[in-house]
């Protein structure tokens, strides 16, 4: 049922509700779930105090127990699975999912992270503490538009073009929340008495011209937009999901939009997403952006100190949910006459209705999605399909002299790179904690035939000329050990700033080597530990023998220090997943180092990896004389998630922020690629990524090329399988990859023309859409007909394979518009020799109109490219007219 305006403007249903209440107890018209979610919010907005109201505003919403209203957290995650909330499937990046072209898979995986999401509510509504992570309401998908390579979060995106963008998006949506004629757990009881509720909520991100710079989105003003831009680009996707689906959240962004900072947008979220669109959810805040409102300088600023202004103009804009704490001025606003409690109890409803809609507020034997078994929870049936979206998700950019797969029975293979061994690369950001993730070497090892072999080295770190030596060994615990004396406490009580109270040992372990931590899965640090709060002294003593660096690399998620000789050299508190966290130390030849690690659990799991040790010198001649018996080189390099992301701290050249300052591989990986070509020998470079990457020497010194992303807990296993020829590649690029960052406009220049193969007038790396195959496809002659492009396409290789077959669009005579815009693709599986007559819903054939400001069908000659990627050289023409 859809709420009307006239229903908020009357509460007299209010009354007559009351007689619906037949219980012995006098439930409230809330408390009936035969009722209807808008009746229900609509009785309960009406019982509430204005404090109450703000209370229930804020994303950590607390109970109201007079109400009968638990506690409650929107601030849940499941970009690619459900994620910061324990063991859970990871499947690749969202950004290596896009290059699937595979939106049915796609919407498989997503019922799969909605489900695993609801098992974590069931469980914690098993303790009545839904806490953050454990909701109901999951902020994806990120369907911005990936406009500039250099933008670090563009890695959460389904890439540069709005069309796909919106395919996928959708998909996403879909899964998350399931359709409209699935209200029910198929697995349940069928005899339960179960209501039609909905499964999760899922949330569009973020309203709606946002990609950076990080650095600056707390102040940046994305200004000069003109009417083309926003409805071809930036609004498109954001329009046809709100249109095409019943997607309940929307969140705006953090950065300005021609002087109005998102969440404070009439204009956006009020004209537009609600007047022009219909749209009907829930807006929420990305998380402290109202802050930016008063917050002073580095933010917008607009009401200096004013936290209920900030807070009335957010709301009357239509904000309905802060995340942060911000609102808890809005009866203050009431008082000073900024906003009327009326205005408030419009959003309030939103909130209170949707979760009526979710179940939330009722018995779990009224929700059959409650009855979901555990063991669902990364299960292998789900751990299958991030398989399957691992081998869709690797594109295979370069393949000379068909280097790949990799063949010969006594085959000698040397693996090197700081990705090779490396478990968090293969997670990206906004994760869950896989039961296991294969790395590249663990794949490899795993599908390596008797006879052939393989050798590893790292190579070098990502970044810097230095391979990183492990010092754990040669530390002496104060029990006269080797490694780490570790000292665990429970029932801590931890305070940012404050020195940990611990208690009573609760037990004690030795760490003799790296240790990678996580209470995952209801795994503990060691027996005896509890889950939560619990606390770690990790003490040991180091005696240097030579002046030295000494790195301590933390990749952390909790609360604590590195502290050497009683001086703390490194401090850390990440709420949100875990962060990296590094120091050097330069210690002196013959001198004595107490070392102590502190770390605690504070927010929803505990992670803790930790490494002690030296950088040394990468020493290409000996790196090449250790493999000098290889037959071949699987070079396994890239760049990182904690490189790449959300406002990050990374003191590296080429980075800013989380963003990119240019997009060229770090100079140390590139040297490394170049000794290993001067060997004669073949070289296969396996990139890992979350953005394009300018190759222009790699193309030269690597016979072959994969883009590998970030491939999620089957990310190993996956590229193992393409690299000995078990699949065959099919991956298509959701990206254009630049030849350089000088080829592109300023990173903060948001006019498309000049970004992305629609507007990008010169030459580039690896186009949109393409992707190589071990195998070839020949293309008949394209028809088409009844909104639809038939196409004959023939595998003339020895090989069955995948063919992702793209249609574009160009409106003749549209001299400012795009080169050509994607309107339809489609995934075609063909065995080899045989011919597939494949047919492409062309989806869209609305072009923008200058005379109306709006993407419309207009009459006249169109042209439609048909082939396997946006390059002209890979399309043909047909000429319709509309």
């Amino acid at each position: 049922m859809k709420i009307r305006k006239s229903t908020l403007q009357s509460l007299a249903l209010v009354g007559s509700l009351s007689a619906l209440s037949s219980c012995s107890e006098q439930r409230l018209p809330y408390q009936n779930p035969d009722l209807s979610a808008d009746e229900r919010a609509l009785d309960l907005v009406s019982r509430l105090t204005l404090e109450q109201k703000a209370q229930l505003m804020q994303d950590a919403s607390e109970a109201i127990p007079e109400l009968k209203i638990q506690k409650y957290n929107w601030w849940n995650e499941a970009l690619h699975g459900a994620a910061r909330s324990g063991k859970a499937t990871v499947f690749p990046q969202a950004i290596g999912m896009a290059a699937s072209f595979d939106p049915e898979l796609l919407e498989q995986v997503f019922d799969i992270a909605s489900t695993e999401q609801r098992i974590k509510y069931i469980e914690a509504r098993k303790d009545s503490n839904v806490s953050r992570y454990k909701g109901l309401t999951v902020w994806t998908p990120n369907i911005n538009i990936f406009r500039d390579p250099r933008w670090g979060r563009g890695q959460e995106t389904y890439g540069e073009d709005p069309f796909l963008t919106a395919k996928m998006g959708r998909s996403v949506v879909v899964g998350l929340q399931g359709h409209p004629d699935e209200k029910v757990y198929a697995g349940a009881s069928k005899s339960g008495k179960w209501r039609p509720y909905d499964k999760l909520h899922a949330c569009l991100k973020h309203f709606a011209v946002h990609s950076g710079p990080e650095s600056e989105r707390h102040y940046f003003d994305a200004k000069d937009l003109s009417l083309r831009d926003l409805e071809e680009t930036y609004l498109y996707a954001f329009e046809r999901l709100v249109k095409s689906t019943d997607v309940r959240e929307v969140m705006c962004a953090y950065n300005a939009i021609e002087g109005e900072p998102c969440c404070g947008s009439d204009k956006f979220l009020t004209q537009i997403l609600r007047n022009e669109w219909g749209y009907e959810g829930i807006v929420t805040s990305d998380c402290w952006a109202i802050n930016d409102f008063y917050a002073g300088e580095g933010h917008h600023n607009i009401f200096p100190g004013d936290a209920a202004l900030s807070s009335a103009n957010a709301v009357l804009s239509g904000t309905d949910i802060e995340c942060g704490s911000s609102y808890k001025a809005l009866p203050e606003a009431v008082e000073r006459g900024a906003i009327t409690e009326a205005d408030i109890d419009k959003s309030l409803f939103r909130l209170l209705r949707d979760r009526f809609r979710l179940g939330e507020m009722d018995d779990d034997a009224l929700v059959s999605w409650n009855h979901i078994p555990l063991s669902e929870l990364a299960s292998d049936k789900h751990a299958a399909v991030a398989l399957q979206m691992a081998h869709e998700s690797l594109v295979l950019l370069q393949n000379r002299n068909n280097t790949l797969p990799l063949k010969g029975a006594n085959l000698k293979n040397a693996l090197i790179g700081p990705n090779a061994a490396d478990s968090v690369v293969m997670w990206g950001n906004y994760n869950g904690t896989a039961r296991h993730t294969t790395t590249v070497l663990e794949g490899l090892q795993q599908a390596l035939q008797a006879g052939q072999s393989l050798t590893y080295q790292m190579g070098s770190s990502h970044v810097t000329p230095n391979v990183f030596e492990s010092c754990i060994g040669q530390c002496v615990a104060p029990n006269g050990q080797a490694g780490f004396q570790v000292k665990y406490y429970n029932n801590v009580v931890i305070e940012r700033g404050k020195p940990f109270q611990l208690g009573e040992v609760a037990a004690e372990v030795q760490l003799t080597s790296p240790w990678q931590l996580s209470t995952g899965g209801a795994t503990v640090f060691a027996p005896g530990v509890d889950i939560r709060n619990f606390a770690g002294v990790y003490e040991t003593n180091y005696h240097a023998t030579r002046d030295q660096d000494m790195v301590f690399d933390g990749f952390c998620g909790g609360a604590g220090a590195f502290i050497v000789n009683n001086d703390t050299v490194a401090q850390f508190f990440a709420l949100h997943g875990a962060r990296s966290s590094k120091a050097t130390v330069s210690m002196k030849a013959g001198e004595d180092y107490n070392i102590k690690l502190l770390f605690a659990q504070v927010n929803g799991d505990a992670q803790f990896n930790f490494n002690l040790g030296i950088m040394q010198p990468v020493d290409y001649k000996k790196l090449l004389s250790d493999t000098r018996d290889a037959d071949v080189y699987v070079y396994v390099g890239g760049i990182s998630p904690l490189l790449e992301g959300e406002e990050m701290k990374v003191p590296y050249e080429g980075f800013k922020g989380g963003d990119r300052t240019n997009i060229e591989l770090p100079k140390v990986q590139r040297e490394t690629l170049r000794q290993l070509h001067a060997t004669g020998k073949p070289v296969v470079f396996v990139n890992m990524s979350g953005s394009a990457m300018g190759l222009v020497p790699e193309v030269e010194n690597c016979d072959a090329i994969v883009q590998a992303w970030y491939s999620g807990q089957a990310g190993g296993q996956a590229i193992a399988d393409l690299l000995l020829g078990k699949i065959n590649p099919s991956g298509r690029l959701p990206i254009t990859f630049y030849r350089s960052h000088t080829d592109l406009p300023d990173f903060h220049d948001y006019n498309v023309e000049g970004h992305t193969y629609r507007y990008f007038r010169g030459k580039v790396l690896f186009p949109f859409g393409y992707g190589l195959s071990y195998t070839t496809f020949v293309y008949g002659q394209p028809t088409y007909a009844d909104g639809k492009v038939q196409v004959q396409v023939t595998n003339t290789g020895t090989m069955d394979g995948t063919e992702v077959v793209q249609v574009y669009l160009k409106r003749d005579g549209d001299v400012d518009g795009p080169i050509k815009a994607l309107r339809g693709f489609k995934r075609a599986e063909i065995k080899a020799g045989e011919s597939v007559l494949v047919e492409v819903p062309v989806e869209d054939l609305r072009t923008f109109n200058p005379e109306t400001g709006k993407m419309e069908l207009i009459s006249g000659a169109h042209t439609l490219f048909v082939g396997s990627s946006s390059a002209e050289n890979d399309l043909q023409k047909l000429t319709i007219q509309l």
